[in-house]
């Protein structure tokens, strides 16, 4: 029997939800059921990491169970995560245990070839899980933006919803220099990196710098971009 690919989320640490007693973990909404409407089975996983330390091998042994993977949009990372000992004023919501797993499932996904969408934060994530560095404040952030994304040709981003998208942003740090391996295959009028691609990657990968989860209900194309993640993770199902 078929079932729908089940596409791993690490949640995101909260320190109040309605209805709860404690911190909470969370995942927005709108994500969660974007995977669904793009045929997958979203799964919140903990992101455990005692001590801020945990070690891709030990993420790839919890979710072993996992077809995809989507790393999702969030707070921002330490700046000590890529080199910068001076955080940046508007620098928010660190937190370093969140930032050890999100490092550990970007090196698991890409390593052992598993699907690896990854939005927004996650797409800097992935940045300097793979040695890059990012522009901790840009001068003009991009919040509570849509605005169009040029994509280059030959893409995968290109493949899903051809030439260009109007992409939902909200977010004030941006990628500097590339990780190790990683091509930018789509900018914005100010030359902003808005996707990333891995050719040498082992198995599927795409990293965009937007949030589809923001208008995939009236705009097929965010629907498209997490269907290229399910049907890449729908092949050994």
């Amino acid at each position: 029997m078929s079932r729908s690919p089940i596409i791993a989320i690490p949640g995101r640490f909260s320190s109040s939800a309605s209805a709860h007693r404690h911190r909470a973990l969370t995942t927005a909404r709108a994500l969660s059921e974007l995977v669904l409407a793009a045929g997958g089975e979203p799964v919140t996983v903990h992101p455990w990491a005692p001590g801020a330390a945990v070690t891709p091998d030990a993420v790839g042994d919890r979710l072993a169970f996992v077809d995809g993977v989507l790393l999702p949009g969030g707070g921002d990372l330490s700046p000590t995560r890529y080199g910068q000992d001076a955080a940046h004023d508007e620098v928010y919501d660190v937190d370093d245990e969140q930032d050890a797993f999100d490092l550990a499932i970007a090196q698991w996904a890409l390593a052992s070839g598993t699907p690896l969408l990854a939005v927004c934060r996650g797409m800097q994530v992935v940045n300097v899980a793979l040695g890059g560095d990012l522009d901790q404040h840009m001068a003009e952030p991009h919040r509570h933006l849509v605005h169009e994304v040029a994509i280059d040709d030959g893409t995968v981003l290109k493949g899903a919803v051809g030439g260009s998208v109007a992409a939902s942003c909200y977010h004030h740090q941006r990628v500097q220099r590339l990780g190790d391996g990683l091509v930018a295959i789509a900018h914005s009028a100010d030359g902003t990196v808005e996707a990333l691609a891995k050719p040498d990657a082992a198995g599927w990968f795409l990293a965009v710098q937007w949030h589809p989860e923001d208008t995939f209900t009236t705009d097929p194309a965010q629907v498209a971009v997490v269907q290229a993640l399910i049907a890449a993770a729908s092949v050994d199902v």
